[in-house]
């Protein structure tokens, strides 16, 4: 773990946050009732010298916040590391626990926010508080090249922490679309893609052809071969 991430780990900057992800640790779900939850906040995870970054929304109520690794234990997960192996960024599909032997090379996992929170809906302050905590990850990746933002609340958030990072952008009136790249001056390019929740992969918005085209592109911009 980071020395970051072992500071990252003891936030308690948001009492609604704190108070949520605490409380779902207790009350689990029936089918994890046997389970420890983590109940923390979750930190970013994958290779040190990635030159791609993944920035999601926060972490799943029974997901991460149980099994304290980033889009672990949930179905958002499943499609996540299914599409990332198939890009050469995952040695295996799957990602069950924080033990199951998932390993991430050229890329780097993390997220918006870094608790659960209720109805997956984190408040524009519960964000701003926790920017800092991404933005602290990213810098670290001294190879970045590549941005892959989740969703319109991860867009927003790189968006947020890209002057802190030195980056300078986006191109006026670039906005959040599947498939939108937008470069910044002094940084990485950043590619937007719907999110892999429930909500977009059930009702089909996005499919799994569309999250490999995303993927593809990610991979010819970072510069890294099918191969690795």
């Amino acid at each position: 773990m980071m020395p970051l991430h072992a500071e990252l780990v003891t936030c308690r900057r948001c009492d609604r946050l704190v108070a949520w992800r605490e409380q779902v640790g207790k009350e689990k779900r029936a089918a994890f009732r046997h389970e420890d939850y983590w109940a923390k906040p979750v930190p970013g995870f994958g290779d040190p010298d990635a030159r791609v970054a993944v920035v999601g929304l926060a972490p799943a109520a029974h997901g991460a916040n149980r099994t304290g690794r980033m889009f672990t234990g949930d179905r958002s997960g499943d499609w996540l590391f299914r599409a990332m192996h198939r890009a050469g960024f995952a040695n295996q599909p799957t990602s069950h626990d924080a033990g199951d032997g998932l390993v991430l090379s050229g890329a780097f996992v993390t997220s918006a926010v870094h608790c659960a929170p209720p109805a997956n809906r984190p408040t524009p302050s519960e964000q701003e508080a926790c920017s800092a905590w991404t933005t602290a990850e990213i810098s670290q990746l001294d190879d970045l090249r590549v941005v892959l933002a989740l969703g319109g609340l991860g867009y927003r958030a790189v968006m947020r922490m890209a002057p802190e990072l030195g980056w300078s952008g986006p191109t006026p009136g670039a906005r959040f679309g599947h498939g939108v790249e937008v470069v910044l001056s002094g940084g990485p390019t950043v590619i937007c893609s719907y999110h892999p929740s429930q909500q977009n992969t059930f009702t089909g918005r996005l499919t799994e052809e569309m999250f490999d085209d995303v993927w593809v592109r990610t991979r010819i911009l970072s510069g890294r071969s099918v191969a690795g």
